[in-house]
């Protein structure tokens, strides 16, 4: 085997060339786009709109276990995020108070719509509005 000192454009053509030059920028760019989507507004956002249920959480929270507790008694699966247990949930919980108006947790949204917290929730399902809301998707 023989070692070459020879660029690139050498040993293929000129449109190879360009396919690989094409490719490593595109990849590049692509991991500018990860980047920026994994933003805790992006998250946040991504959570509330493909989760059919969103529950923004703390694991010891009282409030948060009755409303993840409504959901269980309803045989609902809810996306849960415990921002206590993650290093981003302070941040997480800052773009929550941008988005709603209120950084306490829970922050339930269902099928998109803010339902609002724990108490909000518990009227929601004595009213039939959340029942409706799940049937909705």
């Amino acid at each position: 085997m023989e070692c070459r000192n020879s660029s690139i454009g050498e040993d293929m053509g000129r449109s190879e060339f360009v396919i690989v030059t094409v490719a490593a920028v595109l990849l590049l760019l692509g991991n500018d786009v990860v980047e920026a989507s994994s933003s805790p507004s992006a998250f946040v956002q991504n959570v509330i709109y493909s989760n059919k249920i969103a529950i923004f959480s703390k694991s010891y929270c009282p409030y948060c276990l009755r409303a993840k507790r409504i959901f269980s008694e309803l045989h609902e699966q809810p996306y849960v995020v415990e921002l206590d247990l993650r290093d981003d949930g302070g941040q997480i919980q800052s773009v929550l108070l941008d988005v709603v108006g209120r950084s306490t947790v829970p922050q339930v949204f269902v099928n998109g719509k803010h339902i609002g917290g724990s108490d909000d929730l518990k009227a929601a399902v004595a009213s039939g509005q959340l029942q409706k809301l799940l049937s909705i998707s």
